[in-house]
């Protein structure tokens, strides 16, 4: 039988190396396809994005903003912070007032911690009269951002991936969790990261058979948490077994499942309340497979 090729972008990373693990070690029916995974950062996931490149991907729910016209977003394979999120450390404690005047090293312009920060520094812009897009950043990829800190290139990192857990251990302190902050300020919903996306080119039928696989990838790494942490190991810079196993928690749950009517409404919080701020160029109409 001729199996289908499709090509699956995902980050280097153990949640989502978790999630794909059935999918990746032929342990669940693929259906007749046949899955090419592509492993790149998240900023580059999104940049391929614009250009419609990968059949299926893991993006930004920022991204999503400019590459709605080509992708569905997938039921399954979200990134949720539930009471967590992208983090503001540095060497010593500041306020949003004085964050506002420091060089933040942020890891993408499409990423959705970069839009939470433009959406918090912007939630009382009075206070000090900054607009969200014109504060002083740098742009470095997402594992050298402890370095740049700690160097001096920036005063500030926008840490996200297990920078969240490992913070501490590089001398640093957290000035704001922006998931804290976004639960805080809309009725304890989910701040929403990152999701997966497939191409409209594939007819509505095929959308909801790959978005199946997909998610029973995900649901047969829950089911063999044991062998999916240890698959995922190999991904873990620097983590242990414990450390990694925490990781994926925080990111692989019920939410990576399904959205749910929550997370859809927090997608479209997230978006409109950007769109109204001038932060993305147009409101987003959300298409799921369904």
């Amino acid at each position: 039988m001729e199996h289908r090729t499709l090509t699956l972008g995902h980050s280097p990373d153990p949640d989502d190396a978790f999630m794909f693990y059935g999918l990746a070690k032929e342990l669940i029916p693929a259906r007749g396809f046949r899955f090419e995974h592509i492993l790149q950062d998240i900023q580059t996931l999104n940049e391929r994005a614009t250009r419609g490149e990968l059949d299926i991907s893991a993006i930004s729910i920022h991204a999503y903003a400019y590459v709605a016209d080509k992708y569905a977003l997938l039921p399954s394979g979200a990134s949720m912070g539930d009471g967590y999120g992208p983090m503001l450390v540095a060497k010593q404690k500041f306020s949003r007032e004085e964050i506002a005047t420091k060089k933040i090293a942020v890891p993408g312009t499409m990423t959705s911690a970069f839009l939470a920060l433009q959406l918090w520094l912007d939630e009382k812009p009075s206070t000090f009269n900054l607009q969200p897009s014109t504060f002083d950043y740098i742009v470095v990829p997402f594992d050298q951002i402890f370095a740049a800190v700690r160097a001096g290139k920036a005063d500030v990192g926008l840490i996200i991936h297990e920078g969240q857990l490992t913070f501490q251990n590089e001398g640093l302190v957290c000035c704001e969790d922006l998931g804290v902050w976004w639960g805080r300020e809309n009725d304890g919903l989910p701040l929403p990261l990152g999701g997966n996306v497939i191409h409209k080119r594939h007819a509505p039928a095929t959308r909801k058979i790959i978005s199946d696989i997909l998610t029973a990838s995900i649901q047969f790494s829950l089911d063999h948490r044991a062998e999916a942490v240890q698959h995922a190991l190999q991904y873990a810079r620097d983590m242990g077994r414990d450390l990694a196993d925490k990781f994926v928690g925080l990111y692989v749950n019920h939410w990576t499942l399904d959205y749910s009517e929550r997370g859809r409404e927090s997608i479209r919080r997230f978006l409109g309340r950007a769109h109204e701020r001038g932060l993305i160029p147009h409101r987003q109409e959300l298409e799921f497979v369904v």
